[in-house]
């Protein structure tokens, strides 16, 4: 049985990146496996420079496995980017397995001796993911061009007022510090990010 790395990212600070982690462990559990080692961020999939996936694959040994929840969770690069990024995982001799991409499962099961098969999935999936990717940019892309619009209407119409706070939540972030929680340790308890926090205190501060 391959070594298997899973991979956790958030696009925002707001967003809990260990959301997935539960449906990656069931997923694992019924192909009678376990996760080795867990790899969590906040970063954007846009992003290239990610330090923990860059982690994962200089922790990583040719037939390892790279579990993600959804394709768009490694990546909504551009076609450069991902290639750049597919080269590195290709490098280290990872295969790619991704809860949304029924094809790659085979990957955890496949015999490491059956180098035609294992190769035969490789070349499947790698198309696959491509083809996924592309999906993911576009997707990204798309939505980022209608919230573009969104706005700009809005403020033509001087309707636009900015990204709500959370109320709520920076209610609890006054609490748990007062109590005396670290930064950091706040931000695991609600399930955001760092910056969230201190952004948070800074209001706080001037408030």
């Amino acid at each position: 049985m391959s070594f298997i790395r899973a991979y956790l990212r958030a696009s925002t600070d707001d967003q809990n990146a260990s959301r997935a982690r539960e449906a990656l462990s069931t997923f694992t559990q019924e192909k009678g496996a376990k996760v080795a080692s867990w790899y969590i961020e906040n970063a954007s999939g846009t992003k290239a420079d990610r330090t923990e996936l860059a982690r994962l694959i200089d922790d990583s040994q040719p037939g390892d496995i790279l579990l993600v929840e959804q394709v768009d969770r490694l990546t909504r690069l551009t076609k450069g980017d991902w290639d750049r990024l597919k080269g590195a995982i290709q490098s280290a001799g990872l295969r790619v397995v991704s809860l949304d991409l029924p094809t790659s499962h085979t990957a955890m099961t496949v015999d490491a001796s059956d180098d035609f098969t294992g190769r035969m999935i490789d070349a499947v999936n790698a198309m696959l993911l491509d083809m996924l990717a592309a999906v993911a940019r576009k997707d990204y892309e798309d939505r980022r061009r209608r919230q573009a619009e969104g706005i700009n209407k809005a403020k033509e119409q001087g309707r636009y007022k900015g990204r709500p706070v959370d109320e709520q939540k920076h209610q609890r972030i006054a609490e748990l510090r007062e109590q005396g929680f670290s930064v950091r340790k706040t931000a695991e308890i609600i399930g955001c990010g760092i910056s969230t926090v201190q952004r948070a205190d800074k209001r706080a501060a001037t408030g």
